[in-house]
């Protein structure tokens, strides 16, 4: 049996099956990362529009589509805190959680930096200096959108979040389109990755739903064949420990730059792989007892892996067993992401401004000191095909790479 959902306008229809992915189809009018992409499910939400911004869309400053400048906070200068990273001041009320930002492909120097209380900033100088922007179309009464992943393929590009919110761009984010998603959609949008090609991208959900479209969002078509949930209820009696606990999403989603995939349940008690081509998740046993936090890849046939009091293993992606701890003397803070430069030198961040670095390609870190004085947490690593480097945290903390690896 199916079900066909529409709205006024644009048009949307949703139909599901009993344990496959449902399709998507919209009608509408009108960083690259090097490694992973990592997005968390379990940032902070917001749920009150934030007064100046109600009081721009109802004054009409606001023109629907348009990316607009929002008046900026005082700045201060950019602080150096070591020989490879600044502390950069942001134009953004104290409490913002950033998550994700994105080049364009045409100028490398030109980007997006997306967070809760729907932030969104631009830079055209690499990160140094960033303006706020709000777009109209995703201005609703009631909402506070939380921008959860942004990327771009030339200047087309494409930004989702929280509540369930789509945005499409062509003139490199002069202007947003809105392009609705189905209420049935299965999960939160978590990652957007544009691919090759006009009007290309995938989207997928805390929810393991991975969808492709090829026409800018006019259909969808589903990648994975059968939802998460109907995967482990065939697979709890095959070894797959803490199976039959899982809560219906991921805490982590990670995406590397050949398309596969690795998740960790919402529990860490196991975590789940995917492969282009693969008609459903893969579930694996987590390689220790403790709860598993994050993961992500190392290159493309390797994987990291971090647990509850801040240990860190790397392993082969295709087999279990082959996790080995590596030191990295995290004090007890949580691991939050790894990324690298280059094969060889890399970065890993967390709890309470912990930074650390690697140049033998992982197989010791050092703590980088520079960063104690940092109240807040550190969450996200990324790193553009161009070389800009950003470590993002808590509290509206965003730190620039200065280093020449």
């Amino acid at each position: 049996m199916h079900t066909v959902l529409t709205s006024v306008r644009p048009k949307v229809s949703l139909v599901s099956g009993h344990t496959s992915a449902p399709k998507i189809s919209t009608h509408h009018e009108g960083i690259r990362r090097r490694g992973a992409m990592v997005t968390r499910a379990m940032a902070e939400d917001d749920s009150v529009v934030e007064p100046t911004r109600r009081g721009l869309l109802q004054s009409g400053m606001l023109v629907a589509g348009a990316s607009v400048m929002l008046p900026s906070l005082p700045a201060k200068a950019n602080r150096l805190v070591s020989s490879d990273w600044e502390l950069v001041d942001l134009p953004v009320q104290p409490g913002v959680v950033l998550l994700d930002a994105g080049f364009t492909g045409t100028d490398p120097n030109h980007g997006f930096l997306l967070g809760t209380k729907q932030t969104l900033l631009e830079t055209f100088d690499g990160g140094k200096t960033w303006e706020p922007r709000s777009v109209a179309a995703a201005v609703e009464e009631g909402f506070n959108y939380r921008f959860n992943s942004i990327s771009f393929n030339g200047d087309e590009g494409w930004i989702v979040g929280k509540p369930a919110i789509l945005l499409h761009t062509t003139d490199g984010g002069k202007n947003w389109e809105r392009i609705p998603l189905s209420s049935k959609l299965p999960g939160t949008p978590q990652i957007i990755t544009a691919l090759d090609g006009p009007g290309a991208a995938e989207m997928t959900t805390d929810q393991g739903a991975i969808y492709v479209t090829s026409n800018a969002a006019l259909n969808w078509t589903a990648a994975v064949q059968e939802t998460v949930d109907a995967t482990l209820n065939r697979v709890i009696s095959s070894g797959i420990s803490g199976a039959s606990y899982y809560e219906g999403s991921f805490s982590t989603v990670a995406r590397s730059n050949s398309g596969d995939y690795v998740a960790v349940s919402s529990r860490g008690n196991f975590y789940m792989t995917w492969t282009p081509g693969q008609t459903y998740w893969q579930p694996h046993n987590r390689p220790v007892t403790r709860r598993l936090q994050g993961m992500g890849f190392v290159g493309e046939d390797k994987l990291w892996a971090t647990f509850k009091g801040g240990d860190l293993y790397i392993g082969d992606r295709d087999k279990e067993d082959s996790f080995k701890q590596v030191r990295i003397g995290s004090r007890g803070f949580g691991i939050l992401d790894v990324n690298f430069v280059n094969p060889d030198v890399g970065y890993a961040c967390g709890g309470s401004g912990s930074l650390f670095k690697t140049v033998d390609g992982g197989k010791t870190w050092k703590r980088d000191k520079s960063t104690d004085d940092i109240a807040a947490n550190l969450y996200e690593i990324k790193f553009s095909q161009a070389g800009n480097g950003l470590i993002l945290g808590n509290d509206a903390i965003l730190l620039r790479y200065t280093g020449s690896a």
